[in-house]
């Protein structure tokens, strides 16, 4: 009987231990209002749980032969279809670039938009940021247009033509949702803060317009972007 009772308090001290330690750990983590002075760690984001926590992985752990001091190493690691690097147990493990959500360099972030990385220039609960997507459309017949491959008549393919074009977007840093900047948007993020959100409803549709940015601002100050220091 006194063996069972000795086993059951030991378990019980154990689990008590665990528990604590991890309660420990999760109060351990100290987290900062963003600012303009803070630095993201360098490295590569699989996902944005990743940017949350500012824990990304980080040169030291990929796999490669490029120098890591080189300012071209993230736009030379990404410039191919996959990468490799150790995870946290030390195991390998091989990642499409597709797959990737972005890096972070000298303390910028970059977020990968229709195949292209793009730096998020301001940062806060809601961030915004203009990005360079490539947009296809298809011509309209043209009398003056040549091309040798090109056959109209009888039900031809009409021929397309691709240009680069440049977004404006907003970030949610709580969900990590990506949205086209315009006032739908907005007044989506602004609910969260439910003064804020009824101030802007009352603008008019031009100053709904103008005051975008205003209200981004206003937001993010009453708002505070926390991020944990690591």
């Amino acid at each position: 009987m006194k063996i069972k009772v000795s086993i059951f308090l030991y378990i019980f001290f154990m689990l008590e231990g665990s528990l604590y330690l991890l309660y420990s750990q999760s109060d351990s983590i100290i987290k900062v209002p963003y600012n303009q002075d803070f630095q993201f760690k360098e490295g590569i984001y699989l996902n944005f749980e990743q940017v949350k926590n500012n824990s990304p992985v980080v040169k030291s752990r990929i796999i490669t032969n490029i120098d890591i001091n080189d300012p071209q190493f993230f736009d030379n690691i990404l410039d191919n279809q996959t990468f490799s690097f150790y995870d946290q147990l030390g195991l390998k493990r091989d990642i499409a670039v597709n797959a990737v959500w972005g890096y972070s360099k000298n303390g910028l972030i970059f977020v990968r938009i229709y195949k292209i990385f793009n730096r998020i220039s301001y940062i806060g609960s809601i961030s915004h940021f203009i990005a360079t997507i490539v947009a296809y459309n298809s011509r309209n017949y043209d009398p003056y247009y040549y091309n040798p491959y090109y056959y109209s008549r009888g039900g031809g393919m009409s021929p397309s033509y691709s240009s680069n074009e440049m977004r404006q977007f907003i970030f949610d840093f709580d969900s990590g949702k990506i949205m086209d900047y315009d006032e739908d948007s907005l007044e989506v993020l602004l609910m969260k803060d439910p003064q804020l959100h009824d101030e802007y409803l009352a603008l008019s549709k031009k100053k709904k317009s103008q005051l975008k940015f205003v209200y981004i601002r206003k937001f993010n100050e009453r708002n505070p972007l926390m991020i944990p220091l690591n």
